[in-house]
């Protein structure tokens, strides 16, 4: 099966600004997209986690937040983000918040990158961010309400050595943004993006500590971000008190690329 979806518990509903609304994180197993949609949830926001790797850690992820949907599928097939969408169109009638934070990482110098490593993490990255933004879109319209929020990475501005697949993906999903923003605004639909720079999630728990004391003392608020720290941001960009706000990137980095 492309697409496999799975309930959790009841939908607590709660008297807030974003109560009622519906929304997909992609990438939402672990780490930022996890912290996301437990933000989101707490908002009052019904929640759908997506990933594509680990059906055991989705269930994990799904169980620990009330009246979420597990939706296990690759973002970068077509067909599975068609039934995706199908499935959220026929459970919820449609999305109104899209996260595309769903990423991989198949790292390489560019002479001794092999085709298949760039194109599944573009498929992943940049080409699952389209799929998903243009099957989010018809609800979206329909309601004349909506929000898309990107996750990108200082990689995108300054390039990544030997990881030229990353930053070419997160590069392309800013300027998908800053797109998808000129031609939804009409129809009530912002569009952004947010730049985490170090965040203390599961993907840095290698990162030998030397390294890690040398890369927060280049930070200047002297620390890693804490994921919820980056649901903060998105969760503002989701809400009404970003209405005006699209086609603008939100670095949410403590300062590291400001110089």
């Amino acid at each position: 099966m492309l697409f496999e979806p799975r309930w959790s518990g009841v939908i607590v509903g709660m008297d807030l600004e974003l109560s009622g609304k519906r929304a997909l994180v992609t990438g939402a197993s672990r780490g930022i997209g996890f912290a996301v949609a437990k933000r989101l949830a707490a908002e009052g926001v019904r929640v759908a986690l997506n990933a594509g790797h680990s059906r055991k850690r989705l269930d994990a992820a799904v169980g620990r937040i009330e009246g979420a949907l597990g939706c296990f599928a690759d973002v970068g097939d077509p067909k599975a983000v068609d039934e995706m969408f199908r499935t959220l169109k026929t459970e919820w009638g449609g999305i109104d918040i899209l996260v595309n934070n769903a990423a991989v990482t198949r790292d390489s110098l560019v002479m001794m990158l092999q085709p298949e490593a760039w194109r599944e993490v573009l498929d992943v990255s940049l080409n699952g961010a389209y799929l998903c933004a243009r099957a989010g879109l018809r609800s979206m319209i329909g309601s004349r309400w909506g929000r898309i929020v990107n996750v990108v990475s200082p990689a995108a501005f300054l390039g990544k050595p030997g990881a030229a697949n990353y930053a070419a993906a997160k590069a392309g999903l800013v300027a998908l943004t800053k797109t998808l923003a000129a031609e939804s605004a009409r129809h009530g639909i912002t569009a952004n993006a947010v730049c985490p720079g170090w965040v203390d999630t599961e993907l840095v728990t290698d990162l030998a500590e030397e390294a890690r004391s040398q890369e927060a003392a280049r930070i200047p608020m002297g620390r890693f971000a804490d994921p919820d720290e980056i649901a903060d941001a998105i969760a503002f960009l989701a809400s009404e008190r970003a209405r005006y706000v699209t086609g603008t990137t939100l670095v949410v980095d403590g300062g590291l690329t400001m110089r």
